[in-house]
């Protein structure tokens, strides 16, 4: 809202500097282009402004019972909306022997990570991504033991 009075207050004086006419009063064609300057001058303004901050996730996984790397695991991050649900856009990735792997460029806001190995339990948790670098460990554990009515 401010910034539409200060628009209003801008092509106000560019009507009484710039017009052509002797009383200060322009055309419509001359105030029309004045108007169409100004606003793209704002537009480009608030647009340099409102650049979005971008972070690194660095992520090491390791199993919980020794603390190896878990190489190979499948990492899944999918942004997360204010509503709580997962947006269908997202990123896939796999770690190396040494069971990390980092991601960059990734934007500030609440990061949904999932992370998926054989043999091991699927892992997955919300991260508000605020800035940055993040270095996120992850400890993934066996699966639980199954039990069966049958024999």
């Amino acid at each position: 809202m401010m910034a539409i009075t200060k628009l209003l207050a801008i092509l106000a004086i560019l009507n009484q500097l710039c017009c052509i006419e002797p009383k200060g009063t322009c055309t419509i064609g001359e105030m029309h282009r004045w108007k169409l300057l100004v606003i793209f001058v704002l537009l480009a303004i608030l647009a340099a402004g409102a650049e979005h901050k971008l972070a690194t996730i660095q992520l090491l996984v390791v199993k919980d019972e020794n603390g190896k790397p878990v190489r190979n695991a499948e990492v899944v991050l999918h942004p997360v909306g204010k509503d709580g649900k997962q947006k269908n856009d997202g990123y896939e990735l796999k770690t190396h022997q040494d069971g990390r792997v980092s991601i960059v460029g990734i934007p500030y806001g609440k990061m949904r990570i999932q992370v998926i190995a054989h043999g091991l339990r699927t892992y997955g948790e919300d991260y508000e991504i605020n800035q940055p670098v993040h270095e996120i460990t992850i400890k993934l554990q066996k699966p639980a033991e199954q039990h069966s009515i049958y024999k």
